[in-house]
């Protein structure tokens, strides 16, 4: 993740604002750095209130990519940062794309999440606009690798964990979905296009009140340009519903927005919250290592 002090200018950034809190955040990190961003707010995602916070904002259709660029264009953008998302099976809706977005469907080989976005990053880019990582101006949100709560799992729920990260990564390279939820070292329910919390709701109807674990990582290669997995307040309040007691996360590689009361509603939950070293990421460092040792 790009640290702080490569955010070498302070003109020329955008926002591309999807639903929930992640805009308004990148909006307030932003502007604490001085930079005023314009804001291209897509109709079917994002909250009006955007417009008491940004001073420059326009909304467009989620069909309409070539009037987002011609905005970012006359706003001047040269970075610009998506942050929001955008459910996926908007895809499926009676949305109607322009030209831009419909030539860019048509040649794409798969409609999941990585090829959609990547895609449109990729135009981006070729139009002259660079995406950069999305928590570039949150990365006291990004949890370090240990318990988060004042509770670690216990026994059970540590093993709960262990098969669910295994469960879960090979999921996530699939880029079918990122969080897993577990009982009993048996795989309960599995996210697609519907999202973290009704995961978490299904396995509570599947398993009729009994323990759960949840899991939720990021991808084997997660591009932080988009679609970084993140964990809010409403979330534990799922989870506290349908009595899942324990909580596992990528250190690093996760938003945990309002994160302080976040925790803190955790701790009064009994809930427990560990981030753990993404599978695969300490086997790339070694090898980075041993490459570099043979130079």
């Amino acid at each position: 993740m790009p640290s702080p002090k490569e955010v070498s200018s302070t003109t020329g950034w955008g926002l591309i604002a999807g639903n929930g809190k992640f805009p308004f955040l990148v909006l307030e990190g932003a502007r604490s750095r001085g930079i005023d961003m314009a804001v291209i707010a897509i109709r079917e995602e994002a909250s009006p209130q955007l417009e008491q916070l940004a001073r420059r904002l326009h909304w467009v259709s989620l069909g309409e990519l070539s009037r987002a660029i011609e905005l970012l264009h006359s706003e001047g953008v040269r970075q610009a940062v998506m942050a929001g998302q955008v459910k996926h099976n908007k895809i499926f809706s009676s949305i109607r794309p322009d030209w831009k977005l419909a030539k860019l469907l048509l040649s794409l080989p798969k409609k999941n999440t990585d090829s959609l976005i990547g895609a449109v990053a990729g135009l981006l880019e070729d139009e002259g606009i660079h995406l950069v990582d999305s928590t570039v101006f949150l990365a006291s949100l990004l949890p370090e690798k240990g318990v988060l709560t004042r509770r670690a799992p216990d026994e059970e729920e540590a093993a709960d964990i262990a098969y669910g990260r295994e469960v879960a990564h090979r999921l996530a390279g699939l880029d079918l979905g990122q969080t897993v939820v577990i009982r009993e070292r048996a795989c309960v329910a599995v996210e697609a296009m519907e999202g973290t919390d009704e995961t978490i709701e299904r396995a509570a109807r599947l398993t009729q009140g009994k323990r759960l674990a949840v899991v939720k990582v990021s991808k084997p290669d997660q591009d932080m340009r988009f679609d970084v997995p993140v964990v809010g307040l409403r979330t534990i309040d799922v989870m506290q519903r349908c009595h899942a007691t324990s909580l596992a996360i990528d250190a690093g590689r996760t938003l945990l927005f309002d994160r302080e009361k976040l925790i803190a509603t955790a701790d009064e939950a009994g809930i427990a919250i560990e981030a753990f070293t993404p599978l695969g990421a300490e086997g790339a460092s070694d090898k980075t290592v041993q490459k570099r040792g043979k130079k």
